[in-house]
């Protein structure tokens, strides 16, 4: 399994030989550096920890820096580690190895994970698209939920009732998407259709099957 940390630019268009339009993700991705090797003997399970995002020296605390420096890496912002990636390595990865984008080629499918963009505190009808209530003859029921009780026995709420609430702001995976492009001197990965996550955010992208 390849896998890679990068941060979403946006969303663009690009045009087919034969006219078609592809709407796509632009995320720059890489270089990552490989910053630990997790084995199964030793740490109880295999991964292998990338580091992306670099940051001026002081920015992070001294053992966070003598990690990243140990590994011969910058001062990097993220480090996440990714169970049984093999990084396209034939022998397997190296603590100090570079991750680019020439891991992953055209038409590879792939599966992108993020926080969704949060929308605050919201109603029954917009977070679950539950119906409204009817709006003529005086009716007060027009978004409210409704009853949700369970009548005299238990006398109580549910647990896991769908109600207003925070909505958003939850880590998501977005599976089966198909890389539209692959651009190695600009570190850009084109990923056909929308990804998780907010404009800036940084996403793990990992081949899928």
């Amino acid at each position: 399994m390849a896998a890679i940390l990068g941060k979403k630019l946006g969303m663009t268009q690009v045009f087919g030989e034969d006219g078609t339009v592809t709407p796509v993700t632009v995320i720059e991705a890489g270089p990552c550096k490989v910053t630990a090797i997790r084995d199964p003997e030793r740490d109880g399970y295999a991964a292998v920890q990338l580091a992306f995002g670099e940051v001026k020296k002081g920015k992070l605390s001294k053992a966070e820096e003598g990690h990243l420096k140990k590994a011969g890496a910058e001062p990097m912002r993220h480090l996440v580690e990714f169970r049984d990636a093999e990084l396209g390595a034939e022998d397997g990865p190296k603590v100090g190895d570079d991750v680019t984008v020439s891991s992953f080629e055209p038409g590879q499918k792939v599966k992108v994970s993020g926080v969704s963009i949060g929308k605050g505190f919201q109603g029954g009808i917009k977070r679950h698209n539950f119906s409204r209530g009817p709006v003529s003859h005086g009716s007060h029921n027009v978004r409210a939920p409704g009853s949700i009780g369970a009548s005299a026995f238990p006398a109580r709420v549910f647990k896991g009732m769908r109600m207003p609430g925070q909505m958003g702001n939850k880590r998501v995976t977005q599976r089966r998407l198909e890389i539209a492009g692959v651009d190695a001197e600009r570190n850009l990965l084109l990923i056909k259709g929308s990804v998780p996550g907010s404009r800036n955010a940084v996403v793990e992208v990992r081949t899928d099957g």
